[in-house]
């Protein structure tokens, strides 16, 4: 008989990951992300830069100055505070915040814009390089919009950020790709984190309900709504979740990023029909 010790010692072993190490994950993926993004943008000729993306009212000009605006505030750059009237498509104060950013940068150029989005993330690069943070529950010095965020989520969210916008632009001119790439990986994963949410309060799911999905490229993830209400993930993937959604990592992000509606995009879908169609119409969590 094998002795426990030796059994024991062919156990894998968890690796604890710091909170430095983690930031300091985000970071280079963000730097992957930007560095994507702008040769992107780059490439591009200038009568696509008034190409309509899926976001309303946005264009990919809106898309790059968008993001110009956000790096050059976290970067240290001065706020814009600019009359933007009433737009239809902007709701809530950081959606009047960033479409400030939006309307300041109206009349740069291309190159403008590109020149902006680089010298912005390298300065912020090189200052997280030399004071790295370590606390990923702390406060940074500098963030845009007044948002109450921790260093854990200001760094999650960027790559996020620039890499939905990337694909945006993608879409929007016909140029498909980056979608296995570092920032497409990270952004996928982080969504679909959301999940459990969407299944218990957007969907308004009963106590007990599953839902597993299966996105391309990712791990298939699982959610049960407990007894409190909420959606808490899973350890293992029930036999016959009360939803099953199974698709591509595009179609996932444009649903979960509100890019598209549920009857656009192509689901394979099992279980309580009419529950997967609340989950499918509520997927989109991100502003």
């Amino acid at each position: 008989m094998t002795p426990p010790v030796q059994q024991a010692a062919h156990a894998p072993r968890l690796v604890a990951v710091t909170d430095a190490e983690r930031l300091a994950g985000y970071v280079d993926v963000w730097w992957r992300a930007v560095d994507d993004f702008t040769h992107l943008l780059e490439d591009l000729p200038v009568g696509q830069w008034s190409t309509p993306t899926d976001l309303p009212a946005w264009d990919v000009h809106a898309c790059a100055a968008h993001t110009a605006h956000l790096e050059s505030v976290l970067a240290g750059g001065s706020e814009e505070t600019v009359e933007i009237g009433v737009p239809p498509h902007v709701r809530g104060i950081l959606g009047v915040y960033t479409e400030q950013g939006v309307v300041a940068r109206r009349d740069r150029t291309a190159d403008e814009l590109i020149n902006e989005i680089r010298e912005s993330s390298t300065a912020r690069r090189t200052a997280l390089l030399a004071a790295p943070p370590g606390d990923a529950s702390a406060r940074p010095a500098v963030m845009f919009g007044g948002v109450d965020w921790s260093w854990e989520r200001l760094l999650r969210n960027r790559p996020l950020d620039v890499w939905m916008h990337d694909q945006d632009v993608r879409r929007a001119v016909g140029r498909p790709g980056g979608l296995d790439s570092p920032a497409a990986q990270h952004t996928a994963d982080y969504l679909l984190e959301s999940l459990g949410l969407v299944l218990a309060k957007r969907a308004g799911a009963p106590a007990g309900s599953t839902l597993v999905a299966e996105v391309e490229g990712s791990e298939p993830i699982a959610f049960v709504v407990n007894a409190d209400g909420r959606g808490v993930r899973l350890d293992h993937l029930p036999a016959e979740p009360t939803v099953h959604l199974a698709m591509s990592r595009e179609v996932f992000i444009v649903l979960a990023g509100g890019r598209r509606r549920p009857e656009d995009a192509c689901v394979q879908t099992s279980g309580d029909a009419e529950l997967t169609a609340r989950v499918l119409a509520s997927m989109a969590v991100t502003p």
